[in-house]
């Protein structure tokens, strides 16, 4: 008996696919690929590494995370305090630090520390990555289920193999409930240059602000245009709360 029978008889139904699961914040950064975090203008670092720790994926268990920094920009921008990273990991991933002369032998190190299977998450700050490289660390993770985070300069530009780029940079904070005068809650603004998940959101701007008594990361109203209104951020469609497990 034939498919049309069976299927005029009732017995098989008509194959469909199952339904695509749409693409969400933070759009595979969390998951395993390459991703890039880039300057919206020099002295951005600070912004960008703020962000990345906010929207990184959180271990699950005690894990190992590699940080990787060529030596110019260890020199010129300094070392991510142990305190910020236990905060943003929720104490549950131990931190091992390797400085390196040259972006190349960075790159190589990422590799290697992806393959070996023995880290949970690999972050390089360097000074640029080409194609080849950055396509090697994409297969590369891609394979072993670890995710790569490059931490770039304002002037990166061009074609790479990375899943997501994101270019940020700092806003006004949120205002403070307890003092007018000091500084609330952090605030960035977003923009995302590249994303295989959801390429129509390309070009878009997300104001951002990281909550560090929940430990969320919440859409700030007024995205793209208009400045951040004050009060609470509630979280945008699409672009639900980071939280720690």
């Amino acid at each position: 008996m034939d498919l049309a029978t069976l299927m005029s008889k009732g017995l098989v139904g008509p194959l469909t696919a199952p339904p695509a699961r749409e693409a969400s914040f933070p759009y595979g950064l969390d998951k395993h690929g390459l991703h890039e975090i880039a300057e919206a203008a020099y002295g951005d670092r600070a912004a960008a590494t703020g962000f990345l720790l906010a929207a990184a994926p959180r271990p699950p268990r005690r894990t190992i995370l590699l940080w990787v920094t060529q030596a110019s920009t260890a020199r010129d921008m300094g070392r991510v305090p142990e305190a910020a990273l236990r905060e943003a990991t929720g104490g549950k991933a131990r931190r091992l630090s390797l400085v390196t002369r040259h972006a190349t032998d960075a790159l190589w190190a990422v590799e290697e520390a992806v393959v070996s299977g023995v880290v949970s998450h690999v972050i390089a700050e360097v000074d640029s990555a080409d194609f080849t490289a950055t396509r090697r660390l994409t297969l590369a993770s891609e394979r072993h289920g670890v995710p790569v985070t490059l931490l770039l300069p304002h002037i990166c530009e061009g074609a790479t193999a990375a899943t997501t780029r994101w270019r940020v940079g700092p806003q006004p904070s949120a205002p403070n409930r307890y003092d007018p005068r000091a500084p609330g809650h952090a605030r960035w603004r977003v923009h995302l240059e590249r994303c295989r998940a959801a390429p129509a959101l390309v070009g878009q701007a997300f104001d951002l602000e990281w909550n560090d008594e929940t430990l969320s990361l919440n859409m700030v109203p007024g995205m793209v245009t208009g400045s951040p209104a004050p009060g609470e951020a509630p979280p945008h469609p699409g672009f639900p709360n980071r939280r720690t497990g």
